[in-house]
């Protein structure tokens, strides 16, 4: 049976444009796009009618990086693959690209099987992966051309956690030159984790053990050097470089100098780093293992150049680096070495009312809110126009969005998995109202009607944004 829905009467806002139009869709993809009150859109009927009169009607958000179900540091990310996608739809993102990690020894195809079987059947919306390389050798340089022609067509490489995921210049060097060779996008987190684990080795000596110092150790000039280095490696391999959850204003600086060369060099942060900082990682008591992260947050300071790279475009997105754990017996695992803090925020279902806020703000343009995180995700990793723009043709993947809504952000409220928010009591303008995931409801006017197991494994083409 065919079904059609028609959305009438919103501001319909895109990476490209904002028209006051009538959205129809049938079959899971939106079928056409008319101006409201025209002849047009007039003439449509349908099944469903969907009044978004005084609201915005945008593309359902690309988070390019989460962690759903991750094992670090003894323990696993609170939200699995159900809870987390769940969370992403209340929050108006309808795709994620989550990570499959390779255990070193292993083959890249063991990893990716394996977290196909975690997500497979449990998915609210659709998604797809990348891949962590965590053992770079020949075996596994052959796997990445299989796993590009199979849709998998990033690769997470690590400068950084030495014993557990860190590749050293040989190994990402050759990584690149397999990426250039292949059309897989390599992806780096860039921090020198050899020095990086000698300040903190230092740090404990002297006592220094609460969880401000995960920040103090993990200095923005060692984010800074590993950007440098890798985009040099980049430049030797003649491969893009997309670099993830930028931090500091020094690897801005190192991403601005690349770009400015006309190299194929690309960043993206977080809205931990845009609207947190080293403040938290400092509140009293234990409070501040809340907000370990890596990257970690920086002093308030450097949050005006992220901004300023993202309206300059040295950063072409926002994601969340969703990677949750719960205070209570797993960030309370580093009482007394913040080096046994696990890693990570929670943010899946935060990130487009943040950036909306960003817009209520003033940093950035409506349209820029949807670029970056909604368009330019889906062009980098080869998801558009499927994912992250509404036109003919495209998954109906929308969101009706009220600009004028009151929330205040709490754990008390949210969706994900864990047990403190890291916005908690934070005033936002504007909230998601409807989102509909290829076509069908999946939160209808604040309630949930969406399903585990409607969420499809989503195969990606190459990078788009180099076309």
């Amino acid at each position: 049976m065919s079904t059609r829905t028609l959305i009438r009467g919103g501001l319909v806002i895109t990476a490209a444009e904002e028209a006051h139009a009538d959205v129809l869709i049938e079959d899971g993809r939106i079928a056409a796009l008319a101006a409201h009150g025209s002849v047009a859109a007039e003439s449509w009927t349908a099944d469903r009618i969907i009044d978004a009169t005084a609201k915005y009607v945008i593309p359902g958000g690309v988070d390019a990086h989460t962690h759903m179900e991750l094992p670090f540091g003894g323990t696993f990310a609170s939200d699995t693959f159900e809870t987390g996608t769940v969370a992403a739809a209340w929050g108006g993102t309808t795709t994620i690209v989550d990570f499959a990690v390779q255990s070193p020894g292993s083959p890249l195809r063991a990893g990716l099987d394996a977290w196909l079987a975690k997500a497979d059947g449990k998915c609210a919306i659709d998604y797809g992966f990348h891949m962590i390389l965590s053992d770079v050798n020949e075996g596994t340089l052959k796997e990445m051309d299989l796993l590009v022609q199979e849709g998998i067509t990033s690769f997470k490489l690590f400068m950084a956690y030495p014993g557990v995921f860190y590749s050293d210049d040989g190994q990402i060097l050759r990584a690149m030159q397999q990426a250039e060779r292949n059309g897989g996008l390599i992806m780096m987190h860039a921090e020198n984790g050899i020095a990086i684990d000698v300040l903190v080795e230092q740090a404990l000596a002297r006592g220094e053990t609460d969880p401000r110092y995960h920040g103090e150790v993990r200095k923005a000039l060692l984010e800074a050097e590993a950007t440098h280095r890798a985009i040099q490696l980049a430049r030797v391999a003649g491969s893009p470089l997309y670099v993830v959850h930028v931090s500091a204003e020094e690897a801005v600086a190192e991403l601005a100098a690349a770009r400015d060369r006309g190299l194929p060099v690309f960043g993206e942060t977080c809205p931990q780093y845009l609207f947190l900082s080293t403040d938290n990682l400092a509140e009293p008591g234990f409070e501040g293992a809340k907000y370990v992260c890596s990257t970690p947050l920086r002093p308030e300071e450097h949050q005006a150049a992220l901004w300023r790279g993202l309206r300059t475009n040295d950063l072409q997105v926002v994601s969340t680096d969703h990677c949750p754990f719960c205070f209570k017996g797993q960030k309370e695992l580093g009482r007394g070495d913040f080096s046994k803090i696990p890693n990570g925020l929670p943010g899946v279902e935060n990130r487009m009312d943040l950036l909306h806020q960003a817009v209520v703000d003033g940093h950035i343009s409506r349209r820029r809110w949807i670029e970056i995180a909604c368009a330019t995700p889906a062009r980098m990793f080869g998801l558009y126009p499927r994912k992250g723009t509404l036109m003919p043709g495209a998954d109906a993947d929308v969101v009706i969005y009220d600009p004028q809504a009151q929330q205040t952000l709490s754990a008390t409220t949210h969706h994900m998995n864990v047990d403190y928010c890291a916005y908690e009591g934070k005033q936002i303008t504007g909230s998601v109202e409807t989102v509909l995931s290829r076509g069908e409801l999946v939160i209808d006017r604040r309630t949930f009607t969406g399903r585990a197991g409607h969420g499809a494994f989503t195969p990606r083409a190459t990078c788009q944004y180099l076309n």
